[in-house]
């Protein structure tokens, strides 16, 4: 029989078992988790089969539940994982604590305790990935003041241990993006992607990169081709085909966004069970607040996708992306219970609740109520601290773009301005074009504004001829 000291893990880290065949399927299913592929889980099942007291695979399994969202499995998963690591080593039982705290919503104790370790074992590569998403959950609901660079931090302070790792490379290359070092990340994620062609976290990255620089189209052509390969099954699927649809709605051609909507985002697409919210919601919001109607699927199984966080505490990103979907759907019931609870929570003490959450479902509530002064009001504080709900800046973009849609309706012209040059400098964007040339034509600046009509006109060439956000931009390029 092996001795279990001498089972190691890629990045040469013991593992507490006798059997080489659940070290091995343990080994597979952390790979296949941090890439972000299909099958960790069952890999991860296997390894216990093997051996029922790994205490690290029964964690996998955890992580892998909490993902799905089977909460209550995860943390009855995580709480036998803990008594098993009792037997294991220290590096093993901090491992796995920092799994329990994770998945029983204790993200600040879950962070704290991952940063800690990984202090001494950097090369426990899980936790990296355990603190990457804590941090874009904003800490599940204690919100980061200074993410991402905190995050960035983190990732770099153990670069040294990974070289070209290219599980690190790909969870770096987001860290990168994240800070706006947009050709580093590209050159992190293919590294990546070179050594492990079926990396979802790479590619997301490369596509968060084209996403940045405002190249929509060398974008979809990426990713289109990348998901052609990707396995359907993959939860992740359901987020990549989500950037697939921006790269369209960035086009102007919705009716294929809404095609990827249908097939590959929507709730109650079969086997999509782990379909996520933001996703769902973000584009849902996007397609009404660009073309001005509701697309053609019921929003109301979006609210109840999100019905939970309506008198349940969680994430302030996945709030946010609730208040979306009650609000587009009408659901005042829903939507005033989450507000309730928001400020009951604010009330309380919680500086993340009366700060950033509270006004920004406000303000989502007044848009949608077509109250966009009121909407102003609420969203123009909170913009320049959004980053503490947690998420990317492609995530979070959707309600900057309600905060500048506002502006345009409300009739505050400048500060619309201001916002589309600021944007317009970091990176190209037709649509930015476009309600920049809505909002000059407003302010008797004609030249200007015929320009960046004419601009948006000649770069949507592809786009829907028959959408609504073609036809007013028709109608004030021809005004």
């Amino acid at each position: 029989m092996p001795n279990a000291t001498a089972l190691k893990d890629r990045y040469g880290l013991a593992m507490t078992t006798s059997s080489t065949n659940a070290a091995e399927h343990y080994v597979e299913g952390l790979d296949l988790l941090l890439e972000q592929g299909f099958g960790p889980e069952a890999e991860f099942q296997m390894a216990v089969e093997a051996d029922d007291g790994f205490s690290l695979a029964h964690a996998g399994i955890s992580i892998m539940q909490m993902f799905r969202g089977d909460i209550k499995e995860a943390r009855a998963t995580a709480s036998h994982a803990g008594t098993l690591a009792s037997y294991a080593t220290r590096r093993e039982q901090q491992h796995v604590e920092a799994v329990r705290l994770f998945v029983n919503g204790q993200g600040p104790k879950s962070l704290a305790l991952a940063r800690q370790h990984l202090d001494e074992f950097p090369r426990d590569a899980l936790m990296l990935r355990v603190a990457n998403r804590l941090y874009l959950l904003g800490c599940s609901g204690a919100g980061v003041a200074n993410f991402p660079e905190e995050f960035f931090a983190m990732l770099r302070s153990v670069e040294p241990s990974y070289g070209e790792d290219w599980a690190f490379q790909g969870m770096y290359a987001f860290a990168h993006h994240e800070m706006g070092y947009l050709s580093e990340s590209l050159k992190l994620a293919e590294s990546s992607l070179a050594q492990r062609p079926t990396s979802g976290h790479a590619s997301h990255s490369v596509a968060h990169v084209y996403f940045e620089t405002g190249d929509p189209v060398a974008g979809g052509d990426f990713l289109g081709d990348w998901l052609t390969t990707y396995d359907r099954r993959s939860p992740f699927h359901v987020h990549l085909s989500w950037h697939q649809a921006l790269f369209e709605l960035s086009q102007g051609r919705y009716d294929k966004a809404v095609d990827l909507y249908e097939t590959d985002i929507r709730p109650s697409v079969k086997e999509r069970r782990a379909a996520s919210l933001q996703d769902s919601t973000s584009l849902m919001w996007r397609l009404r607040m660009y073309g001005g109607e509701n697309p053609p699927y019921p929003i109301e199984e979006i609210c109840d996708q999100a019905a939970v966080a309506a008198d349940t505490p969680g994430p302030a990103f996945r709030d946010a992306h609730a208040a979306l979907a009650f609000a587009a759907s009408g659901d005042d019931v829903l939507l005033g219970k989450l507000s309730a609870r928001l400020l009951q929570a604010a009330e309380a003490g919680d500086a993340l609740a009366k700060e950033i959450t509270l006004p920004l479902v406000m303000g989502i509530d007044a848009f949608a109520a077509e109250a966009y002064d009121d909407a102003v009001t609420y969203l123009e504080p909170v913009f320049p601290k959004l980053a503490r709900i947690g998420g990317s800046h492609a995530q979070r973009e959707v309600f900057e773009d309600t905060l500048l849609e506002a502006y345009l309706r409300a009739g505050r012209y400048d500060k619309a301005e201001d916002m589309l040059t600021e944007r317009l400098k970091r990176r190209s964007s037709v649509r930015d074009s476009y309600w920049l040339g809505r909002a000059q034509a407003n302010t008797g600046q004609a030249d200007a504004a015929g320009k960046n009509l004419s601009h948006a006109k000649t770069q949507w060439r592809d786009a829907d001829p028959n959408s609504r956000e073609m036809a007013a931009l028709e109608s004030l390029v021809g005004a």
